[in-house]
């Protein structure tokens, strides 16, 4: 099957493992092969790993001037593993690094292979992945491999840069320096494909900035903006890494940099730096390209950077990805297309069965003979419609020319109820889940004392998860009063009925919460955290009856 095959059933093969990879650790591998041209190569690459089982191949990114092809895919730590194997198999075969040459630096056919750590996954489960795909790898083919990132045996091999410091054409030397003793396998050349790096990290962001520019201009940039800096301006970025190149296939230059972390120096942040740098050079920039996924949250930080600086309301998650895929241009070089780029949208949570149901599903749900749904994910989803409400009436002032006077008031209002509704939303399953996993645990062997010890700890925390979900429901509730208050005061009038709705459903939440609670506190043996519990309990009833008085009455008075 080819790339372009794929790529248009990946929307179907996406659900199914979604679904496959619910319950189990998920790590990512995004091997970068030193091919980028031949497709017949690339395609065989691809192959390799999406007929792998247990593995899902969620992007494969090809650069013909790089001469590099970086391919993205997610399984267990075991598939993973196997499904790296089997694409350096391939590549074995079919790449000869004497032969090949491109803008990108190589140290070998597959070049780097690092293992990511994404759901139920942890560093030191990658840390083991990565030390078995270097010692299966080393042996089958005879090849040498270091390790880099938190893999790493030796400081100076943890950065990436200083393993493949010399590239392919200076291995053969670096080889025989018993300082650079491979960590697995041979210190031989092996010259159809050199060596391999691979090791755990964090995600990194492989973003590149387009200019109108020469590559030298724009490797003049990379200097300014990357964290090793130059000798007039050291340590400019952290955690960024950079060059300069050109593209024969577009006609443009990029600088091209790998975000290490982007909680330290964020997607926006380079963006606007390399900017700032062109616009000094009098270069044009003309967008710029994910290589690979990002995950969600840094498009996220990007879009809400270009709201606080423009004054711009943006509410909906999908709207947030469109502005920051205007602001930088993701689209220039070909489609950004969400559903394909952003890594929590390629592996979206399947915990949701509640949640996802259509309305007369869920009804039926809750009237069925099952013990779930019950009490408390109604309350939840009592909860979710209340501030529902809210939001809807203040959408309905917010932009209305009567109402003009008032709108900062709602852009402020309407983000903070927007956020509170996608916190409560996840109790409408975490409750079914929070009963399931109690009955569980009650339901678990004790015919000995091993057992037995299992069952009581078992039985501990579910109870405690059993009490913490309607508790953490009425707390979120607790927070939502003040804007209720406000937003009661200056929404539209014409929306009263829907606004006293709205509270009545965030009182019998409250209530919903304050009996689920209540019904296992017969469980709790330990009187002084049975006290606790109702103190706080009760005071979120206190709370949520004389704030309804409170705001329905500023209603009738308006």
């Amino acid at each position: 099957m080819s790339t372009k095959e794929r790529n248009r059933n990946k929307s179907l093969s996406t659900g199914f493992y979604r679904k496959m990879f619910a319950n189990e650790k998920i790590i990512e591998c995004v091997p970068n092969f030193s091919e980028g041209s031949d497709q017949k190569i690339i395609d065989a690459i691809s192959n390799a790993i999406a007929e792998t089982n247990g593995c899902s191949l969620l992007d494969v990114d090809n650069g013909p001037s790089a001469n590099r092809t970086v391919y993205t895919f997610v399984g267990s730590p075991e598939a993973v593993v196997e499904g790296a194997l089997r694409a350096s198999r391939e590549a074995f075969k079919l790449i000869d690094l004497s032969q090949q040459h491109g803008e990108h630096p190589r140290i070998g056919s597959l070049d780097v292979c690092p293992f990511i750590p994404v759901r139920g996954a942890t560093m030191d489960d990658c840390v083991k992945c990565s030390e078995e795909f270097a010692d299966k790898l080393s042996k089958e083919l005879n090849i040498p491999v270091y390790l880099y990132g938190a893999s790493a045996k030796k400081p100076d091999r943890t950065l990436l840069a200083n393993i493949r410091a010399g590239e392919y054409e200076g291995l053969q030397a670096k080889l025989k320096d018993p300082e650079w003793k491979p960590d697995y396998g041979p210190a031989a050349f092996v010259e159809r494909w050199g060596a391999t790096v691979t090791g755990a990290r964090k995600y990194l962001i492989a973003f590149n900035v387009n200019l109108i520019s020469t590559k030298e201009q724009a490797h003049r940039i990379a200097l300014m903006v990357r964290e090793q800096g130059r000798k007039d301006r050291p340590h400019s970025l952290k955690k960024l890494q950079g060059i300069g190149w050109y593209l024969q296939e577009n006609n443009l230059a990029q600088v091209s940099m790998n975000i290490l972390d982007y909680e330290v120096t964020s997607l926006h942040t380079v963006f606007e730096e390399v900017k700032k740098c062109a616009d000094g050079l009098k270069l044009p920039v003309v967008g710029s390209q994910i290589v690979g996924l990002i995950p969600l949250q840094a498009v996220l930080s990007a879009a809400e950077y270009y709201m606080k600086t423009e004054q711009l309301f943006v509410l909906d998650e999908d709207q947030k990805v469109s502005l920051v895929i205007n602001r930088l241009g993701l689209n220039s070089l070909g489609p950004f297309n969400p559903k394909e780029k952003i890594i929590e949208f390629m592996l979206k949570d399947e915990s949701n069965p509640l949640l996802d149901l259509k309305l007369s599903s869920f009804i039926e749900s809750v009237g069925s003979r099952t013990a779930v749904p019950g009490g408390g994910s109604v309350a939840a989803l009592c909860a979710s419609l209340g501030v529902g409400l809210f939001k809807m009436v203040g959408l309905l002032t917010y932009g209305k020319k009567q109402f003009d006077e008032v709108d900062p008031i709602m852009r402020r209002l309407i983000p903070q109820l927007h956020e509170k509704i996608l916190e409560l939303k996840k109790y409408i399953d975490a409750d079914s889940a929070a009963f399931n996993k109690y009955m569980a645990a009650l339901k678990m062997p004790e015919s000995s004392e091993k057992e037995k010890e299992s069952k009581e700890k078992a039985k501990e925390e579910s109870l405690a998860n059993a009490i913490g979900v309607p508790m953490n429901l009425a707390r979120i509730i607790s927070e939502v009063w003040p804007l209720l208050q406000e937003l009661s005061l200056y929404g539209n009038v014409n929306c009263l009925s829907d606004l006293q709705t709205g509270i009545r459903m965030l009182e019998a939440a409250t209530w919903g919460a304050n009996y689920n609670i209540k019904i296992n506190l017969k469980n709790i043996t330990d009187t002084d955290k049975q006290t606790k519990i109702l103190e706080e309990i009760d005071g979120y009833q206190k709370l949520a009856e004389q704030e309804t008085i409170k705001i329905l009455s500023l209603m009738e008075n308006k």
